[in-house]
């Protein structure tokens, strides 16, 4: 069923909606990137009395702007955004850091007497904050330094030695991710699946009710990823990358991992031009999509909604009474 067929049924709950929404929930709006659940969370926020809380991993990063589709200047009037630039490039953060952030954040906001809504596409992150971080141990050093000299390839190939059902599922072009399975696998003796195997939204947020997944047809969210990337490139992500570059881009690993910046680094670096940058990034962005969509359909209690063409944010209200 579409989105407008639903909220056309539902348009009697969606005029109750409350201004206010009860004490202590929070919304949780999740989908793959340029599915439109920013839109979506922003008419919610203005509806109920709410403020956003992001669940991206690389949003988190100053400077960080054009090339995860930040939301701008106009968005933040609109409505209060929290866990956005808070993080220096020269400076770590995980998600045990998130946690402790995003915490903070829905405590201050309903303090307020408002209403918390995560939205994001991040899964870590509200796996992270929903059931906890698991058993994996810290990272040390020594080992990290020693696994971030290995070629991938070897890294890869230890992977699927120690752990074939995490090798055939780790997103294998992400060196950071890699890393971290074969230091698991190292420091524990264990394998790194069974490791997350635990892993489930069981309600360590008493909140955390459903999680609201958007999702659009492939050939429909293919479309609008295009055209997303081509907007990145016209407002001047190049620039923004040589910028960034200035500012220490390429010492932070986990930034360096954020689709769009790897592939202007590279094109900057002289390895392709301009316009096979832009479609690679198109591609990647399309796999990440991907990636997404599997992940929460395999972790998230999820409430799937199919979004159409002509769905507009304000139809989709009638979801959230």
């Amino acid at each position: 069923m579409k989105a407008r067929q639903h909220a056309a049924d539902s348009a009697v709950q969606c005029a109750d909606l409350p201004g206010k929404s009860p004490p202590n929930r929070a919304f949780f709006v999740a989908g793959p990137t340029a599915v439109g659940k920013s839109q979506i969370a922003l008419a919610l926020a203005e509806k109920i009395g709410g403020e956003i809380i992001s669940v991206d991993s690389m949003q988190v990063y100053r400077g960080l702007d054009i090339g995860t589709a930040k939301p701008g200047a106009a968005e933040r009037k609109r409505v209060p955004h929290h866990l956005i630039d808070a993080a220096d490039l020269t400076e770590p953060f995980d998600a045990a850091k998130y946690v402790v952030l995003a915490e903070k954040a829905a405590a201050e906001i309903q303090l307020r007497g408002r209403t918390p809504i995560f939205c994001g596409g991040t899964g870590l992150y509200f796996n992270a904050y929903l059931s906890g971080l698991g058993e994996a141990p810290a990272a040390t050093p020594e080992l990290r330094a020693e696994l971030e000299r290995l070629p991938l390839e070897r890294l890869l190939h230890e992977l699927r030695e120690c752990d074939p059902e995490a090798y055939d599922k780790i997103d294998k072009q992400n060196p950071r991710r890699v890393i971290r399975a074969v230091e698991v696998i190292r420091l524990t003796g264990k394998k790194f699946s069974d490791q997350r195997a635990d892993w489930r939204f069981e309600g360590r947020k008493a909140e955390a009710e459903v999680i609201w997944c958007f999702t659009r047809p492939p050939a429909e969210l293919h479309k609008r990823i295009a055209a997303r990337v081509d907007e990145m490139f016209r407002r001047g992500l190049v620039e923004e990358t040589r910028d960034l570059l200035k500012r220490g881009l390429e010492k932070n690993k986990t930034a360096m991992q954020a689709i769009g910046y790897r592939q202007v680094v590279e094109h900057l670096r002289g390895e392709r031009d301009l316009s096979q940058t832009i479609e690679l990034v198109k591609m990647r962005t399309r796999q990440y999509a991907k990636r997404q969509l599997t992940w929460f359909r395999r972790h998230g209690n999820c409430k799937w909604i199919e979004l159409g063409p002509k769905d507009l944010p304000e139809d989709l209200l009638a979801y959230f009474s």
